[in-house]
């Protein structure tokens, strides 16, 4: 009987949950299902994996029409903490004003199924009147005032899939049935002994660890999808999805 007392957290989630293993195959091809991958970058971990149609940048997937289900990275700069500029400069930006973008990857989940990324506590959210998740709840439901119609949202940490600080991120997901089960636990912090004692926690938090290890890629670092959280995104949109036209604008 094989034992997995060394196994790390992520370990376990694959074992368990097998993510990796049949990538939702069709049952037509026997390859897996397609799904498309908005806004991702041109040289990301979404180029070149099977079953994926990606739209960079020069694709625009803000026209994306279909028909395949969608795992959706809208640009976050404008919904973040710091959506209105350096803060040397403040106020460059107008909150929310990316183009369109989230508005676009929010329809074309609703309309095509799939999934939405975005940081944990985007004002995206309010701005779209969507349910925010609660962290340590798992997948939570929102249904739109009807038991047939809705989405699926949840708290979750990409540290737990390969990321190199915890980067807290929601998720929105339409598919029928109710997403696989992801590791919901909050992650232990990550910052160096070395970078405490040098700057003091406070500093050395709002600095971040990937600032410390990324140098001049720093940012991305920070942006990058993991290729075991790119997989999880993955099967979720390759659950059955619902055929739904529309969101709250």
């Amino acid at each position: 009987m094989p034992t997995h007392n060394n196994e790390t957290l992520l370990e376990r989630y694959q074992r368990e949950h097998r993510v990796y293993e049949g990538m939702n195959m069709s049952e037509h091809t026997g390859r897996p299902t397609m799904v498309a991958a908005l806004y991702v970058e041109p040289k990301g971990c979404y180029i070149g994996a099977p079953g994926v149609d990606p739209w960079d940048e020069a694709r625009d997937a803000r026209t994306y029409a279909g028909p395949h289900p969608v795992v959706a990275h809208p640009p976050c700069q404008r919904w973040g903490r710091f959506w209105h500029g350096s803060t040397r400069k403040p106020h460059q930006y107008k909150l929310g004003d990316d183009g369109g973008c989230f508005k676009a990857a929010l329809m074309s989940v609703m309309e095509w199924g799939g999934v939405l990324e975005h940081p944990a506590h985007s004002r995206a959210w309010d701005a779209f009147g969507l349910r925010k998740p609660v962290a340590g709840a798992g997948w939570q439901r929102s249904d739109m005032g009807h038991p047939s119609s809705g989405y699926w949202v949840c708290y979750v940490e990409q540290g737990h899939y390969g990321h190199a600080s915890r980067k807290p991120t929601w998720l929105l997901a339409n598919t029928d049935s109710k997403p696989p089960e992801l590791i919901w636990t909050k992650g232990e912090q990550r910052l160096p002994e070395w970078m405490i004692e040098r700057y003091g926690y406070e500093k050395a938090r709002r600095i971040g660890v990937v600032a410390m290890i990324g140098g001049k890629n720093k940012t991305a670092i920070r942006n990058a999808t993991p290729e075991p959280f790119r997989d999880v995104l993955l099967s979720i949109a390759r659950r059955e999805t619902q055929m739904l036209i529309g969101c709250k604008e």
